[in-house]
């Protein structure tokens, strides 16, 4: 440590500047490979809005406990991945569950600006974005923003819900 700062202290003026100028150019040429997050436009922008209308139709159902919507909405093929509650991989399940512990207890909210959809060839598209849960049973509670990411299955002209992942 001694001779590191006998080296900067009382070493030769010239190095000082060479190590100087040489940390300022590796800031500047670090700082440049940083890659700026680009703001999310979709690329298929008729898609971005069948998805934010299939969204909405699912959780007009859910928030006003309409199953029979829902039931068609969720494809048989089910995947729910829930930060706290696990894999659930059965439809039927999960419908009861939504009926006896959200209907009328719980409505989400999706958090304008926040949904990226894109395309999935050949199958459907994905949906990622921020949505917030209040629970009527708890008024004052604080709801805040969480994750989630929706895999839209398209056949026949029809979207269903293969792959749901929620994260809180």
């Amino acid at each position: 440590m001694k001779q590191l700062f006998d080296f900067f202290f009382k070493g030769d003026f010239i190095w000082k500047i060479i190590i100087l100028l040489w940390s300022m150019f590796m800031s500047i040429f670090a700082s440049a490979q940083v890659e700026e997050i680009q703001k999310y436009k979709p690329k298929d922008i008729e898609l971005y809005h069948k998805i934010i209308k299939m969204d909405s139709i699912l959780f007009t159902a859910y928030n006003t406990c309409d199953m029979i919507t829902q039931e068609k909405l969720i494809n048989e093929d089910l995947e729910f991945f829930h930060d706290s509650g696990g894999l659930s991989t059965s439809k039927k399940e999960l419908l009861e569950s939504l009926k006896n512990n959200i209907c009328g207890k719980v409505t989400r909210t999706l958090i304008k600006g926040s949904v990226e959809v894109h395309r999935i060839p050949g199958y459907g598209a994905v949906e990622m974005g921020y949505h917030k849960f209040f629970n009527k049973l708890e008024p004052n509670a604080k709801s805040y923003p969480s994750r989630f990411i929706t895999i839209w299955k398209e056949e026949n002209n029809t979207w269903t819900v293969t792959r749901v992942i929620s994260l809180h």
